[in-house]
């Protein structure tokens, strides 16, 4: 956070740009909230979405904290879109951010699955979408995987990472996401496009 008094200057390409944050399940959900926080920092609006998975990882508070917002997770329980949030926030969203995108998300993204509010919106949203994924390094180089990166980019969805180095399970090699550093500016890239 600024110090008191600073004075804040906002992007010019993300002030009040309607930016959805969905998070799904992993290690690196907790760069998801560092992400939020430069999201918001640089004048965006962020509204979040977590999966049943990433609230084993990081919990809602944090989000709310950060963007003064409702944290979405449910697809059936309406907070402020009766006619189903998977619309409202998608008509609302002029990008969609998924990070971090475990091999799970990106297997139903991958085949059209709608199967939670995360995947569902992915489906209803007419925005870019751009994919952080993030996985054990074993994980990222499986046959499968790859053709499921392969499917979501033939499809249209951005994808940047994943990065390589040290990965919680203790291995070092691809998988981990991106630095949120790293994601804002390709998000200002999209944003400008």
């Amino acid at each position: 956070m600024p110090e008191a008094g600073a004075l804040i200057t906002y992007s010019t390409t993300m002030k009040n740009r309607e930016i959805l944050l969905g998070v799904s399940g992993g290690v690196a959900a907790y760069k998801a909230a560092d992400l939020c926080s430069q999201l918001v920092q640089k004048g965006a609006r962020v509204t979040v979405v977590l999966t049943p998975a990433a609230q084993q990882f990081i919990g809602k508070t944090t989000f709310e904290a950060l963007t003064g917002r409702p944290v979405y997770q449910q697809l059936f329980d309406p907070q402020e879109h009766f006619i189903g949030e998977h619309i409202g926030l998608a008509r609302r969203a002029e990008l969609f951010v998924i990070a971090p995108a475990t091999a799970h998300t990106i297997g139903r993204l991958a085949h059209g699955l709608a199967d939670d509010l995360l995947t569902t919106l992915a489906l209803a949203v007419i925005c870019p979408v751009l994919l952080a994924p993030a996985m054990n390094n074993e994980m990222w180089s499986k046959p499968a995987v790859q053709r499921n990166i392969a499917q979501v980019q033939a499809d249209g969805l951005h994808v940047l990472g994943p990065a390589d180095g040290w990965l919680s399970c203790g291995n070092i090699g691809p998988g981990r996401m991106m630095e949120p550093a790293a994601l804002v500016t390709r998000i200002e890239e999209l944003l400008a496009t």
